[in-house]
């Protein structure tokens, strides 16, 4: 356990001693059963004798802080609950009000019997065999340079290999210069952002809509306003003026399930080139597309450059891996790459040489083409039970792709939600998406998360709570 005591804090050596690791473990920074170091290899360290050491772990030992095992060393003790110091509260420090709202997602390992959560994929499906092996082979072969800080806009292989993947599959035409790589999408978001808003600037979002966007735009300090959307999508004619940034989900409207009409997408990317607004077009789902054909994505019926395109691997692989990417407007390349490396620098370099392999080999294509088979029988599945079983009570919104189908309801959800938790069944209701009040209550059925066999179970239950 590497401790750090400042020997130089005004009082003798030994004192300071005592008192920083009595500090620490009062403090629960040194934790019951931590082994402290040697005195020998302590006292090198501090450059002070043994003896000084010595003294203050015996000092310690008697106050019933430290204990020595024969054999095995000196080792903190448990310090019951009632001589624990506790952080002071009295002078909390005040907050931007944004924070106040923003809601944590539950813990993996707080989950409900049925668990029908929006946005979480399947990840006991993740190709763990080959990526071990993927990320085996990248730190086999790595040189000490791949472990130093590296292109804040991303490993260069992987860039790569998303340009020809989103080129392929989503009809996204962008040269790899002009892909940035994330930690997942809310980082593209934020990063946007942040090149993009002064305070005050407004940013126009989608009522219902992702909440994490909004609450990101909200701590940059921009004013955020709320645009409904109907059956084709966001309604561009109720954008404000002096917009100056739209965050959109049109290939699958987010809660929804929407997508945006070609005639609304065209009708949004002219307003972007008459206004000089930014769009930004998060398509966190598109692969997952079950009926029709998939429509352009704004990024390529925009002929001006004003389409920041948004992605994540977070569906589609698994969420703990961290990876996104932003297909940033050509003007913006080398500023977002600014933004990033003032953030967090960049992501893993063997986890992002991994993915490239990954996609190169074909690997994703495969993942995609068989988890798309097993969600589209949930997919169904879940509408089929909707509309069978729920007629009176709820009303499934048409939708063809995507990890969760939406449905509105006869009645308030909010009360039915706590109860079905309660009851074992976690669903996400629309309420907690909506931004002003009075939209058509219902509920976001994830079927993700949840394994296929356990639907019917789940949502039987749910009708026998609703009635």
């Amino acid at each position: 356990m590497e401790i750090h005591i400042d020997t130089e804090a005004g009082r003798g050596r030994r004192e300071e001693i005592y008192r920083q690791i009595r500090e620490a473990i009062l403090d629960g920074r040194l934790r019951a059963g931590e082994a402290l170091p040697p005195t020998r290899e302590l006292a090198e360290r501090l450059a002070v004798s043994r003896n000084t050491v010595s003294a203050a772990y015996d000092r310690l030992t008697g106050e019933g802080f430290l204990e020595g095992r024969v054999g095995a060393g000196t080792f903190v003790r448990r310090v019951p609950g009632s001589a624990a110091r506790r952080h002071a509260t009295e002078f909390p420090i005040e907050t931007a009000e944004v924070w106040e709202r923003v809601r944590l997602p539950l813990p993996a390992g707080v989950r409900a019997e049925f668990d029908f959560q929006a946005g979480i994929p399947d990840v006991s499906r993740f190709p763990f065999d080959t990526w071990r092996r993927l990320l085996g082979g990248e730190l086999r072969v790595s040189s000490p340079d791949s472990l130093e800080y590296g292109d804040p806009a991303g490993h260069a292989g992987l860039r790569e290999a998303i340009s020809r993947h989103i080129a392929v599959s989503r009809d996204v035409r962008a040269s790899a210069e002009e892909v940035v790589v994330t930690s997942g999408a809310q980082q593209a978001i934020d990063l946007l952002g942040r090149v993009l808003l002064r305070p005050g600037d407004r940013v126009a979002v989608e009522d219902p809509g992702y909440p994490p966007a909004r609450f990101a735009f909200e701590a940059l300090g921009a004013e955020v306003v709320p645009v409904g959307v109907d059956a084709e999508g966001i309604r561009v004619a109720d954008l404000p003026r002096g917009t100056k940034l739209v965050y959109v989900t049109p290939s699958h409207q987010f809660p929804l399930g929407l997508p945006m009409s070609l005639d609304r997408r065209l009708e949004l990317v002219a307003w972007a080139g008459k206004t000089g607004a930014v769009l930004v077009e998060d398509d966190y789902d598109t692969e997952f597309r079950y009926h029709g054909r998939p429509l352009e994505p704004l990024h390529s019926l925009d002929s001006t450059g004003r389409v920041g395109y948004v992605g994540s691997f977070s569906k589609v692989l698994s969420p703990g891996l961290r990876l996104g990417f932003l297909v940033a407007p050509a003007s913006l390349c080398r500023v977002v790459a600014k933004a990033r490396f003032v953030t967090d620098w960049h992501s893993a370099g063997p986890v992002q040489a991994a993915l490239a392999r990954f996609i190169d080999d074909g690997g994703l294509a495969s993942h995609v083409r068989r988890m798309r088979r097993e969600y589209r029988r949930r997919h169904d599945l879940v509408i089929s039970l909707l509309e069978r079983d729920f007629a009176r009570l709820l009303t499934p919104i048409p939708s063809a792709a995507g990890l969760h189908v939406s449905a509105y309801s006869t009645r308030p959800t909010a009360t039915a939600a706590r109860r079905a938790l309660r009851g074992g069944v976690l669903v996400n209701t629309l309420d907690e998406y909506a931004v002003l009040p009075g939209r058509r209550p219902g509920f976001v059925f994830g079927y993700g998360g949840i394994p296929f066999a356990k639907i019917e179970a789940g949502l039987s239950r749910l009708r026998e709570i609703l009635h």
